[in-house]
C-alpha cells in the first residue's frame, strides 16, 4: 500500500513540475513579446 502512495506522489510532483515549466515559458513569453502583442491589439481596436 505504501509504494502506490509513493508512485501517486511521484504523478502530483510530474504534474506540478510541467505546470510550473508552461507557466514560466509563458511568462517569459509574455515579457518578450508583450508589447507587440499589446500593439496588435490596439491596432484591431482602432480598426474598429
Amino acid at each position: 500500500m505504501g509504494h502506490l502512495w509513493k508512485e501517486d506522489g511521484q504523478g502530483f510532483l510530474e504534474y506540478g513540475l510541467v505546470i510550473i515549466i508552461v507557466a514560466v515559458i509563458i511568462i517569459a513569453l509574455l515579457f518578450i513579446f508583450g508589447n507587440r502583442v499589446g500593439l496588435m491589439f490596439s491596432n484591431i481596436v482602432n480598426l474598429i
